[in-house]
């Protein structure tokens, strides 16, 4: 006869989408409406010792006045990279879960060891689930820096590295990857939607109650997502994002979700043979990399967060050879590329519709600021005319559907940023209002696209 309480098994559907359980099988989730996103687990149920000894612990807190409550014991540590300080709101906060994400290959292991390396003082613990000690030692040698207060534990048993960690009481712990650690309390294999959730909730409760500073290296899905339960990204505290070719040079790590910070952060690397290199100004590194002035070239002044720079729009526009006009884009989202050939041939008069376009942002972004469409309009005229630009022109303003240019916010910063490299004009939208009279470049204002034509190719 079973005991009253005892753990018990069943089978339950988990959407590996959202994590939300299911007692059966359907085809669309309830919960975030994907298809085909439930798959069948084993789960174990009932309280054992330890749920009922953590349940007591919660039942003796009380509520207390949030006046009452003392805000300055959430402590930063500095990492000893300016830019991972900055994405992060100033410091690495104590007792905090960060999750850092990214396609294979492109430099989360290599940030994550670069860190204790590169601050000494702090005394790390380095979980590979992945690497054994020897190869984690190889990409340390690689990487340069003091490895003397940096201890690696090759385990995936969350009790193992719980155990340990709690005897070598580090100042910070990263785990690589979420995906390959497992609790011996789930009755699943590692990786799995029910192990995740469940290492990541004890990830959680360990950093709080010990104020130890956890990190995670969490793989991403073909579709750009992390991998594993949506509720991951709800647990953890900090969620950072790699993007760029992992191919390329460049890498932005991307601020997806802050408790502790402002999201509207980037920050841009350099992959070198010896790790990550910290590009303070990205705005020298993605203006033209070429001597003379090329058609299908403009540059626009962007501001991604809090942090305006200046990169190359490249355009190419042909004849369609096949009849059909081909519509690409690279690091653009190609929808708004159709939209913005659609503005220029009903609202100026440009028969685009026979030609090929080809888009390409420079230096592997990914844009979404509509700052951008009058550097894209720009580069796609320049390239249809086969004109050179000035190099020292740049363009920021949103385009509309009827063929007006739109301000922009903070079109300050980005005039300013613009006259700090070295620009000599800038166009923008005529019903902007700048706060002061920028000194050392002209701001050309324009109402609409057939202003802007005149503007750049009379």
């Amino acid at each position: 006869m079973a005991v009253s309480g005892s753990p018990k098994e069943k089978k339950v559907w988990f959407c590996t989408s959202c994590g939300n359980e299911s007692p059966k099988w359907m085809g669309k989730c309830p919960y975030c409406g994907e298809w085909n996103t439930l798959v069948e687990k084993s789960v174990v149920t009932g309280k054992g010792p330890a749920k009922r000894s953590a349940a007591a612990r919660a039942s003796d807190r009380k509520p207390v006045s949030i006046n009452e409550v003392d805000s300055t014991s959430d402590v930063r540590r500095s990492l000893g990279n300016a830019e991972m300080d900055r994405i992060l709101g100033g410091g690495l906060v104590e007792g905090s879960l960060v999750l850092i994400g990214g396609e294979p290959g492109i430099g989360k292991s290599t940030l994550s060891l670069q860190i204790p390396l590169h601050c000494p003082e702090m005394k790390t613990l380095y979980v590979s689930g992945e690497e054994s000690s020897r190869q984690v030692k190889m990409r340390a040698s690689r990487l340069g820096g003091d490895a003397s207060n940096c201890f690696i534990l090759c385990e995936t048993m969350m009790e193992r590295v719980l155990e340990e960690a709690r005897e070598l009481q580090p100042d910070l712990m990263v785990v690589d990857s979420v995906q390959t650690m497992f609790t011996e309390t789930v009755e699943t294999s590692p990786g799995s939607v029910s192990q995740i959730k469940e290492v990541a909730a004890i990830l959680l409760r360990f950093a709080k109650e010990s104020g130890i500073p956890v990190i995670l290296i969490g793989h991403i899905t073909k579709d750009g997502y992390i991998a594993g339960p949506k509720i991951l990204e709800h647990i953890v505290d900090v969620v950072l994002q790699f993007e760029g070719d992992n191919r390329g040079a460049y890498r932005i790590l991307r601020s997806i979700k802050n408790r502790f910070g402002s999201t509207s952060e980037l920050a841009v690397f350099e992959m070198t043979g010896t790790g990550l290199r910290e590009v303070s100004n990205p705005s020298e590194l993605l203006i033209p990399m070429h001597d003379q002035s090329l058609s299908g070239t403009a540059i626009a002044a962007m501001l991604d967060g809090n942090r305006p720079f200046m990169f190359e729009v490249q355009a190419l526009v042909s004849s369609a050879v096949y009849g059909t006009a081909q519509r690409s884009a690279t690091g653009f989202d190609v929808r708004r590329l159709n939209m913005l050939l659609a503005v220029l041939e009903k609202r100026a008069g440009f028969k685009l519709g026979a030609k090929d376009v080809f888009l390409n942002m420079a230096g592997g972004l990914k844009i979404s600021d509509p700052a951008c469409d009058l550097a894209v309009v720009a580069s796609v005229l320049s390239s249809s005319f086969d004109f050179a630009l000035p190099p020292d022109i740049c363009f920021a303003g949103e385009v509309g559907l009827s063929g007006e240019i739109r301000p922009v916010s903070q079109a300050d910063r980005r005039v300013s940023e613009s006259a700090r490299l070295g620009f000599r004009k800038i166009y923008i939208s005529s019903f902007t209002t700048l706060g002061s009279k920028p000194e050392g470049i002209e701001v050309v204002k324009v109402a609409d696209i057939p202003a802007l034509v005149r503007g750049l190719f009379r």
